[in-house]
């Protein structure tokens, strides 16, 4: 089983950063393609970033390009989402995902998820 926390949310003014970190617990950690979703009122669950089992290959929403780089650290069973220029729209509650696919696929109902940490960015 893997267990994932979220932290590093919180409130930024528009065109801001945060950092966001995803601690995993689990002995097969590196199996795993992670990724971010995030889940704003209103709105479907949209897949923001993933990356692969090897950290070497990565996608992004359109809507996040050059803004957001998404990166992780097998060794410490770490995944991190660095965001950047960011903008009222980003505003949601964040959800690192495990999910045991191919490539850097993570989908919207993934193996595994986390809590949520809450991003609120002001205009």
């Amino acid at each position: 089983q893997v267990q994932l926390v979220e932290s590093g949310g919180g409130l930024v003014q528009a065109g801001g950063s945060l950092r966001l970190s995803c601690a995993a617990s689990g002995r097969t950690f590196s199996n795993y393609a992670m990724g971010w979703l995030r889940q704003a009122p209103g709105k479907e669950r949209e897949l923001v970033a993933t990356i692969d089992r090897s950290g070497g290959r990565t996608y992004y929403v359109d809507s996040v390009k050059g803004r957001f780089t998404i990166s992780r650290d097998n060794p410490s069973n770490s995944v991190y989402l660095q965001m950047d220029s960011l903008k009222p729209d980003d505003t949601a509650v964040y959800y690192c995902a495990a999910d045991l696919t191919f490539g850097a696929i993570v989908r919207l109902t993934p193996n595994y998820w986390g809590q949520g940490t809450q991003v609120a960015v002001s205009s």
